[in-house]
């Protein structure tokens, strides 16, 4: 899980929608994840790996992106695509991205190693979006310390994954935002919290 991606994957609080059209048909899906070159979508069209989709989605009030996406990849009903994309269009993306990150709509989790130490560093939302990434980084990886310096919102889901990190996986907090510092504060105040170690 060291990050080794070109583009990070960001993650969702609620998938936002996506509008898919393959063969003459469209179908309303679900962002599953979303990078600057790509994006995994969940819809019941019934995509080719190899062939080509038109993709129509809007982060959280941003522009309307429109754009083709090769189809590289499929599980079940998710399927991973490629932006077929240009300048234009990519600063979009990434203006919605940063958005979205800004308001805390939107997650990136990465682990990197700093001195023999891995730090997981979350930027954007904290929440249960999160479970998955963080619970690999936790029993997969290995993680030393939390870099949360970059979170722009918490909520309960975030919080009692903190509490699972420093409590069972004896993870340090390192850097704190403002408003997670301010949120940590309160869930270690409430009567039954475990306390980290």
């Amino acid at each position: 899980m060291l990050e080794q991606r070109r583009h990070q994957r960001i993650r969702f609080s609620s998938p936002p929608r996506v509008y898919i059209g393959y063969g003459g048909a469209v179908d309303v899906g679900g962002i599953e994840n979303l990078s600057l070159s790509g994006l995994m979508v969940r819809t019941s069209l019934g995509l080719e790996v190899g062939r080509t989709a038109g993709c129509e989605f809007s982060l959280f009030g941003s522009p309307l992106i429109d754009v083709p996406l090769t189809v590289v990849s499929r599980i079940g009903d998710v399927f991973g695509g490629r932006f077929q994309t240009g300048p234009i269009n990519q600063i979009v993306i990434e203006d919605a991205i940063e958005a979205a990150l800004a308001l805390g709509h939107a997650s990136i989790l990465s682990v990197r190693e700093v001195g023999g130490r891995k730090i997981m560093r979350i930027t954007g939302g904290l929440n249960g979006s999160l479970r998955n990434d963080l619970m690999h980084a936790l029993t997969r990886v290995g993680v030393d310390e939390m870099d949360l310096g970059s979170v722009t919102a918490v909520d309960q889901s975030g919080l009692a994954l903190c509490l699972v990190a420093t409590g069972h996986h004896e993870v340090a907090i390192g850097a704190q935002s403002q408003c997670f510092a301010d949120a940590w504060k309160l869930a270690q105040a409430l009567p039954g919290t475990v306390q980290p170690g």
